[in-house]
């Protein structure tokens, strides 16, 4: 996918993570002997790393990355930035430069995609919490980086004014809506990187303090809500030179789906999916051909 449709913006369409044991069944085959990373390569032109956010992978670990998509077109691995600098903000200089330089070997042979700091529905639009981002826009200047903010306090042009300022894209996401939240958007701080995020819309378990991981994310975006993304993500296509769409409601292989289906819709044909994602969504037939064990790379 080398554009979208005529606005000459390079598009990114791809999950959030790709280790998930729920994924076992409707996204890989059972019985495993594959590469999973390999899987989504074939499916997807790129994937955001989640298990950065908890610890930064080894030397060994990123180097069998590149390995392993070396044969791959334009690939691209998203690198999401350690919670110990957007939740619990802790980090100096050396701390970042130290996880930048973690990933040298994907920057070397072109698969990195831009670096992610999402920063959690408690951090409100302050003056400390403006001096953290700055902050850290410094420790990540000279690479793309993306910031995502899901308050509402948020949501004002001055906060694009600061972020373009510091060369930091703007992460545009669908969450549940609930009081001050941020809503969806289609704002481009940089006229280089465009970043969307869906995380879906399951309101009941969002906030409930009992919900798990799997819970909140438990949500399939409808064909009707994935073309308002694709509207969204079309406009700003005509505004940054890539734009990158990643789909976080991963519980059970959904966010694979809305990303195959965005992938269609965007593409205006049929795209390859696992029959056995197929078969879990059957709506997915009215967008994907089946992808099987043995085949080639479909992308």
């Amino acid at each position: 996918m080398s554009d979208t449709r005529g606005t000459g913006a390079e598009l990114f369409v791809g999950p959030a993570g790709w280790s998930y044991r729920d994924w076992e069944g409707p996204v890989y085959p059972p019985g495993g002997g594959i590469d999973k990373l390999l899987w989504i390569a074939a499916l997807t032109n790129c994937v955001e790393l989640n298990s950065s956010f908890y610890r930064t992978p080894s030397p060994g670990t990123v180097e069998s990355w590149v390995r392993r998509l070396a044969e791959t077109r334009r690939f691209r691995l998203c690198i999401k930035a350690p919670g110990r600098f957007t939740h619990e903000r802790q980090a100096d200089a050396g701390d970042i430069a130290r996880f930048i330089r973690r990933f040298d070997p994907l920057f070397e042979r072109d698969l990195a995609g831009p670096f992610l700091l999402q920063f959690p529905w408690s951090f409100r639009d302050t003056p400390p919490a403006r001096d953290w981002i700055a902050r850290l826009a410094e420790g990540f200047a000279g690479h793309e980086t993306v910031v995502e903010l899901r308050h509402g306090s948020w949501n004002n042009p001055g906060v694009l004014e600061f972020l373009g300022r510091r060369g930091l894209a703007c992460c545009n996401i669908d969450q549940p809506v609930i009081g001050d939240s941020l809503p969806p958007t289609a704002h481009a701080t940089s006229i280089h990187t465009g970043y969307i995020r869906l995380h879906g819309r399951n309101y009941r378990d969002w906030f409930r303090p009992e919900a798990g991981r799997d819970a909140r994310y438990d949500y399939c975006y409808t064909p009707g809500e994935i073309g308002e993304w694709v509207a969204r993500a079309r406009e700003l296509a005509g505004k940054v030179r890539r734009l990158f769409v990643i789909t976080n409601n991963h519980y059970r292989g959904q966010s694979l789906v809305n990303a195959l289906q965005i992938r269609s819709l965007i593409e205006n044909r049929k795209v390859a999916a696992p029959t056995s994602l197929i078969e879990a969504y059957p709506v997915l037939a009215d967008f994907a051909r089946p992808f099987d064990r043995g085949q080639r790379r479909l992308f």
